[in-house]
């Protein structure tokens, strides 16, 4: 079994997993317009090259997403996409990338659990949790 979070968007999905192709390191391996789908006929022409589904791998790990239907969007809450790191630097690194343009509810800092830990909502409004443990709490 394999636990992928799923996202989705208000029509930004192509822009955000480019964003983070490049600020995690990932890469793409879907991205499924509706155009050229089945559901092609039944999709307002505005929405043609909106994503239906998007994947990408980060670190063996995997992200999917699509933009939500037209009048479906829901902002996101009640969950955050938490980032597990090892290296302090790299840590400061993706929540410098990922932070760009969102909204910080926590700049990255050392606590009592962790070298480094933030937690933020990207600029496409993904909340992300950034955690470097000590090594006493792995």
């Amino acid at each position: 079994m394999h636990l992928n979070p799923y996202l989705y968007y208000n029509g930004d999905c192509e822009a955000a997993f480019k964003f983070y192709e490049i600020a995690l390191g990932g890469k793409i391996t879907a991205m499924i317009p509706h155009e050229g789908s089945p559901a092609a006929a039944q999709t307002p022409p505005e929405w043609l090259h909106k994503i239906m589904h998007a994947r990408i791998e980060i670190a063996g790990h995997v992200l999917i997403g699509g933009d939500a239907p037209p009048g479906h969007f829901r902002p996101q809450q009640g969950f955050s996409v938490s980032l597990n790191m090892d290296d302090r630097a790299e840590a400061d690194r993706v929540f410098a990338a990922l932070g760009e343009g969102g909204v910080i509810q926590m700049p990255i800092q050392e606590t009592f659990w962790a070298q480094r830990f933030a937690m933020f909502s990207d600029k496409f409004g993904i909340p992300w949790m950034i955690n470097c443990e000590k090594p006493s709490y792995r």
